[in-house]
């Protein structure tokens, strides 16, 4: 499970043992001297060195052998290490030749110190194995969480530019109109636009967009439309002031009232009246923002384009798949569509 990179890094430099190993081997040395030296009733002090040089020498192997590609050769290294360093501490502190009692107490101790070893390696390789796999898993999640965020980004950027030149090429067929017309009202409406345009372009790519500059862009859109057709368009911007700097898909709001004003507004000779307002649900946390004209309708109007069917991506992309883009028709006539979502910082 090991990434071959850290293993080629671990090669060339040797894990050194870490403060907790070195914490483990001093417990298990004090526990085992205590029981060993109540035994042989030997000097405490004098079992201890020699136990503790034996665990020392085992726990440099253990950590040496880490370059090795094999966990069983690891295992056998420490095995064989138990042996040699109780015969080294034999040969460097008893006369040679040795009682056979005493060389039969160090025979003992090898074989003790062979299945401790064993032992303590078994749970270390275990507990080394559980934590490569964690940091492997950890390391593909967030590998993972960052294609995803590229992905999603990706989308938000295509779509946005999908509805970009949908709501401009909208606007100028509205001051074609006009000039066809021999309207009054297209010098000043067309000026209007132009201010427009570069208030809302440096924004209509901007990753950082909040719901407070969004709907700086509606007003100016409607003031825009409502000088366009004085007498048929009424409207109103009411959104709970703790919600203007929540972050917030650029254009998206903007794109439902512009659909209003197309396909509801527009197409009806008495005009009417739209009405763009947004609260907070305190229990659930959830994000309510509509758009509602009293225009033409549904049973009369153009069928939903590319518009909503953007919106409703872009949300889901922007703020999950728990938001909701909701279409309802109003009484006696109009339409109402609803945008719920729960804001990122509390997702």
């Amino acid at each position: 499970m090991t990434n071959p990179p850290l293993r080629a890094a671990s090669a060339r430099h040797p894990a050194l043992p870490t403060p907790r190993q070195w914490l483990v081997v001093l417990l298990i040395t004090l526990q085992l001297s205590w029981v060993l030296a109540a035994l042989s009733s030997g000097p405490f002090l004098s079992v201890l060195l020699r136990i503790g040089f034996i665990g020392v020498l085992l726990l440099l192997t253990y950590t040496a052998s880490g370059t090795l590609r094999r966990r069983w050769l690891r295992l056998l290294a420490v095995v064989l290490m138990a042996p040699l360093a109780t015969l080294a501490i034999f040969l460097l502190t008893e006369p040679v030749p040795a009682k056979r009692a005493l060389v039969y107490g160090y025979i003992m101790l090898a074989i003790l110190s062979s299945v401790i070893g064993t032992l303590a390696t078994l749970v270390a390789l275990r507990l080394e194995r559980k934590a490569h796999e964690r940091a492997l898993r950890l390391r593909q999640e967030r590998e993972r969480d960052t294609l995803e965020r590229e992905l999603t980004a990706a989308r938000l950027r295509l779509l946005q530019a999908q509805i970009e030149p949908h709501f401009l090429f909208n606007t100028l067929a509205n001051i074609a109109a006009l000039v066809e017309t021999g309207s009054d009202n297209a010098g000043p409406v067309l000026r209007h636009l132009i201010a427009y345009l570069k208030a809302a372009m440096p924004r209509l790519n901007d990753a950082d967009a909040t719901l407070d500059t969004e709907l700086q862009l509606v007003r100016a859109y409607l003031e825009l439309m409502h000088m366009r057709m004085p007498d048929r368009l009424q409207f109103s911007v009411r959104v709970a002031p703790e919600l203007h700097g929540l972050p917030f898909p650029a254009m998206a709001l903007l794109t439902l009232v512009e659909n209003a004003v197309r396909h509801g507004i527009d197409p009806s000779l008495e005009g009417g009246r739209i009405e763009v307002g947004g609260q907070a649900d305190a229990a659930s946390g959830r994000v309510s923002l509509w758009v509602g004209d009293s225009g033409q309708g549904m049973s009369e109007s153009a069928q939903p384009g590319t518009g909503l069917a953007n919106v409703r991506t872009r949300l889901q992309a922007f703020y999950g798949p728990g938001a909701r883009l909701d279409l309802h028709e109003e009484t006696p006539h109009g339409v109402h569509v609803e945008l719920t979502f729960t804001p990122r910082s509390a997702a």
